[in-house]
């Protein structure tokens, strides 16, 4: 719809709606929510990946034999979720014997370190902490 709708041009149909907006869905229109249908899934699916790891995290994670399961990542992401509700930008999330550094904006996973790797470690450039349960 390339036409431009000035205010005189609407005048009230039934029930106060709008004649000028009351219009049958062209083709253009069909494609246009077709888009933004698949664009919203595709939101979706995003949104579901609740915890991302970075290249150095993964290499940590392999290197310590660190191995999580899905219900182990879902308690990780929603501590992730409680520090980001608290304003939090980087977090020192632990889980058991493990502790790892988390960009909470991005939902990523930076590094992580298991028990032995966490003894006489200090954490710089976090902003909070978060014990996960």
């Amino acid at each position: 719809m390339s036409d431009r709708l000035l205010a005189a041009h609407l005048t009230a149909g039934p029930a106060g709606v709008p004649k000028g907006l009351r219009t049958v869905a062209t083709a253009a229109d069909r494609d246009s929510l077709v888009a933004h249908t698949q664009a919203a899934s595709f939101k979706d699916l995003l949104a579901k990946e609740r915890l991302r790891f970075s290249q150095h995290a993964e290499q940590r994670l392999r290197q310590r034999g660190i191995v999580l399961q899905p219900d182990q990542l879902d308690r990780i992401a929603n501590a992730v979720d409680r520090a980001a509700t608290k304003g939090a930008k980087d977090s020192l999330v632990i889980f058991r014997d493990i502790a790892m550094i988390v960009n909470v904006p991005n939902r990523t996973v930076v590094t992580a370190l298991d028990g032995s790797s966490v003894k006489d470690h200090v954490f710089t450039q976090i902003d909070s902490a978060v014990v996960v349960a």
